[in-house]
């Protein structure tokens, strides 16, 4: 019990210090003095920074990833097997973005986290994302039910994008706020989800377009 009080601990303190200060500007000192352990501690149970970054990053990580499955599983039985294209779409940003943004979720340590490790890509989180791809595998399968007209590179592309809005929205929503003058409200959490839900949509479902630019550059010549 004193082990895994002393593990708990140490994970406690590496996630409130990585949040607000950072993870190159943490050190493991830093940690065990927060967590007030000694550094024989993080290594027994850790091994390395890199190691102990991973486990809250994976830990918060299977959080999201089975709020997102549950939503899509939940869709397709109620569809008989086939959700609408924006419903499968809510349920792959929306656990996301309602864990990092709204007042209370900002203040949270784990919201901060993972905030953080969005803006920051240090390797031991580039490893996890780059490994840890099956819940996604899974929705690009929901994906071409919903649209089977579409090609596979386009639904691929299509989740990239959504991914992709909804974590700079994230990143930049203090950028947002001011630049929109405090009209766009990052605080309703559902309107955002909306609207990421919205263009994706979109994207998918408009009229195909060439990406072929370069043929269109030697015809200019």
């Amino acid at each position: 019990m004193a082990s895994d009080h002393t593990r708990s601990a140490i994970l406690a303190a590496a996630e409130r210090l990585y949040a607000d200060r950072g993870f190159g500007d943490v050190t493991l000192r830093d940690i065990v003095a927060e967590a007030n352990v000694n550094l024989a501690a993080v290594n027994y149970h850790f091994g390395s920074k890199d190691e102990l970054i991973a486990e809250l990053f994976v830990t918060r990580s299977i959080a999201t990833n089975r709020e997102r499955l549950r939503e899509l599983k939940a869709a397709e039985e109620q569809g008989g097997g086939r959700a609408p294209i924006e419903v499968i779409l809510r349920a792959l940003v929306g656990p996301t973005l309602r864990g990092c943004l709204g007042p209370a979720n900002q203040r949270s340590t784990a919201a901060r986290f993972m905030i953080r490790a969005s803006i920051e890509s240090v390797p031991p989180i580039r490893r996890i994302k780059n490994r840890e791809i099956d819940h996604l595998r899974k929705f690009a399968g929901a994906m071409r039910r919903a649209l089977p007209e579409r090609s596979e590179v386009d639904i691929y592309w299509g989740l990239n994008f959504a991914l992709a809005m909804a974590h700079h929205t994230i990143r930049e929503s203090e950028r947002l706020t001011k630049l929109s003058e405090g009209k766009c409200d990052l605080d309703d959490v559902e309107d955002v989800v909306a609207r990421v839900v919205s263009v994706a949509t979109m994207a998918l479902t408009a009229g195909k377009v060439e990406a072929k630019p370069r043929a269109l550059a030697r015809d200019a010549r």
